[in-house]
C-alpha cells in the first residue's frame, strides 16, 4: 500500500538547503536567472523586478552566509522573529521587511526597526503604526495587503474595499504606500494562482485611475517560491522568495500563513 509523500519530503527535494555561502549565491543566480526569464517572456525590463529573500525560520549562521552571498535585505513574517534576528545580525548591513500579519500591539517593534511593512490591510494597524512613526521621527514604507482569492483564512482587504481604504490613509503621515501585496491561492492550478496575480493587478489600475498619489509608485509584491515567475509574467515588481533561497523549511506552513496546508512559498507538487 502506497501512501502520498509528505509535503515537507516533497519540498525537502525541490529545494536543497543551503549550507555554504556558494549554494546561496547559486540559488540567488538562479532565481533571478529565471525572473529575468519570465520579465521577457512578456517584454519587461528585468531590472524593474525586486527579488526579497525571505529568511523566516532560518538561523543566523545562515543567515550570515546569505549576506556574503550577497542578500541585503530580508523579509520575515512573525514580528518577535524579525526583531530578535535584526538585535542578534545587527552588524550586518540588511534591511528588514515584516510580510506577514500585524496586531497592533506589535506595532512598535516594527516602527523600532522595519524598512517596510508589506500587509497593510486594517485602519487600526495603520493608525498603531502611524503613532509610533511619528514618535520616532521617520516614516515607513507600506503595502496594502489584498485578499485576491476570497479564501476565508487569508489576510487582507477584500477588493472592493480597497478605494475606501486608501482614502482613509493619507490621514497618517508617517505612512508612505508603496503599492500592494498579495498572496495567491494554494493551488497546482497555474491559471487559477494566475488570476490571484491579476487581481492585484486590476486593483492597483482601477486604484491609480481614481487618485494616483493615492498608490504611490503602484508596486505589485506577488510571488513566492512556487509561482514567482507567474507573478512576474503578470506585473510583479517584487517577488518574495524564501525556500527557493534558503532551502525547504521543516516549520508547519500554518504558523505563518493561517489555513494553509501546502508550501508556504507556493504549492508543492
Amino acid at each position: 500500500m502506497s501512501h502520498p509523500t509528505p509535503a515537507a519530503d516533497v519540498a525537502a527535494g525541490r529545494y536543497p538547503t543551503a549550507t555554504s555561502v556558494e549554494d546561496f549565491a547559486r540559488n540567488l543566480a538562479d532565481v533571478r536567472a529565471r525572473i529575468a526569464a519570465a520579465a521577457e517572456r512578456v517584454g519587461r525590463d528585468p531590472a524593474d523586478v525586486r527579488l526579497l529573500p525571505v529568511s523566516k525560520t532560518v538561523p543566523g549562521e545562515r543567515i550570515r552566509l546569505a549576506v556574503a552571498a550577497g542578500c541585503r535585505e530580508l523579509g520575515e513574517n512573525k514580528v518577535q522573529e524579525a526583531a530578535r534576528k535584526h538585535r542578534e545580525l545587527a552588524d550586518l548591513d540588511v534591511a528588514w521587511s515584516v510580510i506577514g500579519h500585524l496586531q497592533t500591539n506589535k506595532a512598535r517593534d516594527v516602527a523600532a526597526f522595519a524598512a517596510e511593512f508589506q500587509a497593510l490591510d486594517s485602519l487600526r494597524v495603520a493608525e498603531a503604526l502611524d503613532r509610533r512613526l511619528q514618535a520616532a521621527g521617520r516614516p515607513l514604507d507600506v503595502y496594502v495587503q489584498v485578499n485576491t482569492s476570497a479564501e476565508e483564512s487569508k489576510f487582507g482587504l477584500e477588493p472592493a474595499a480597497v478605494p475606501d481604504f486608501l482614502a482613509e490613509l493619507p490621514r497618517y503621515s508617517a505612512l508612505r504606500v508603496r503599492g500592494f501585496m498579495t498572496l495567491a491561492v494554494f493551488s497546482d492550478d497555474e491559471e487559477r494562482v494566475r488570476a490571484c496575480f491579476r487581481v492585484l493587478r486590476d486593483v492597483r489600475d482601477r486604484a491609480r485611475d481614481v487618485d494616483p498619489d493615492a498608490v504611490g509608485p503602484g508596486d505589485l509584491s506577488m510571488g513566492m517560491s512556487g509561482d514567482y515567475e507567474t507573478a512576474v509574467e503578470e506585473g510583479a515588481t517584487c517577488v518574495r522568495v524564501g525556500q527557493a533561497i534558503f532551502g525547504a523549511r521543516a516549520t508547519p506552513d500554518s504558523l505563518y500563513w493561517p489555513g494553509t496546508v501546502a508550501s508556504d512559498d507556493g504549492p508543492v507538487p
